[in-house]
């Protein structure tokens, strides 16, 4: 038996809440993760998984295990960070998440220039409006708008941005004069989708904050969608600056009651680049992220 991969399949296997889905992982059966994970107990002499058809439940002994094998396989894969660190050029392939509109708008354009400076370094990315967690899904770099509180993980803010309104000029021609955020009560707003809850802006001018429940007219998860709807003269967007720089730039939008700060969340904003923390910084994550902590202040800069 391999006692490391017996180790893995078995952790994995708790995660995924299956051995099916462990199999897919490690490219093998049901019947074999169950093999190799009834030879490791048979090895050790404990039982450390109750079984049943719909679950997997993990005994005391199993409890103990997980969290000590858990750790035992981080502190090999921060062995391995640490000899791969050692190489003159990073390779392998990047695992990278962000929020979509981040991923369009700055990183897509600055990937093509970083593979030319490292040809050996694939990079995969995936885009969604959620904080996945980084170890379970296997990703190595997380990009997300504020900082994550997470134990175990580490932060380099990007670049600071803020939140702004955004119509097009066609929409503002056509509608009452938005003077100060109670008259947004007579526009059509376009939000992003947060819950079922009532949807809140907030409003600060010399230290005065104003809160306005926002009578939107369409809400949506992707900024994508807001931003075309606000080019296409639908309504009023609230979106971050650098994702519409270029649209104020060469005027298909143009920003409203610029006298306040205005957000939906918290005013301290700016882009983030998430990883896990670790004894050994893995070279293919040094270089990403020293890079693009370069490269998107410029971006965003050029773009305004």
């Amino acid at each position: 038996m391999n006692r490391l991969q017996a180790m893995e399949l078995f952790v994995a296997a708790v995660r995924e809440g299956s051995f099916s889905a462990a199999g897919r992982r490690a490219g093998l059966s049901p019947a074999s993760v169950s093999r190799y994970i009834g030879e490791l107990e048979a090895q050790l002499g404990v039982q450390l998984l109750n079984r049943s058809t719909r679950h997997l439940g993990l005994t005391d002994a199993g409890k103990i295990f997980f969290q000590r094998t858990e750790q035992v396989l981080h502190g090999i894969e921060d062995a391995e960070a640490a000899a791969l660190a050692l190489q003159t050029a990073p390779r392998g392939t990047l695992r990278v998440h962000s929020r979509t509109l981040f991923g369009i708008k700055v990183l897509s354009p600055l990937i093509p220039q970083f593979q030319e400076l490292y040809p050996e370094l694939k990079v995969e990315l995936r885009l969604s409006e959620r904080r996945v967690q980084l170890r379970e899904e296997e990703f190595d770099i997380d990009f997300q708008i504020a900082a994550p509180k997470d134990p175990g993980l580490m932060q380099r803010r990007l670049v600071r941005s803020e939140r702004i309104l955004v119509a097009s000029p066609d929409y503002v021609a056509r509608k009452p004069k938005l003077r100060g955020p109670d008259d947004l009560v007579g526009h059509n707003c376009l939000t992003y989708w947060m819950g079922p809850d009532d949807v809140v802006w907030k409003f600060m001018r010399k230290s005065r904050l104003r809160e306005i429940v926002v009578p939107f007219s369409f809400s949506s998860n992707n900024g994508i969608i807001l931003c075309d709807l606000a080019v296409r003269g639908h309504g009023i967007a609230l979106l971050d600056d650098y994702t519409v720089a270029d649209e104020v730039k060469n005027g298909r939008l143009v920003r409203l009651l610029p006298g306040f700060r205005v957000t939906n969340s918290t005013f301290d904003e700016g882009i983030y680049a998430t990883f896990q923390q670790s004894s050994y910084l893995p070279e293919k994550i040094r270089v990403f992220v020293d890079y693009m902590a370069e490269s998107v202040p410029r971006l965003i800069k050029r773009s305004g």
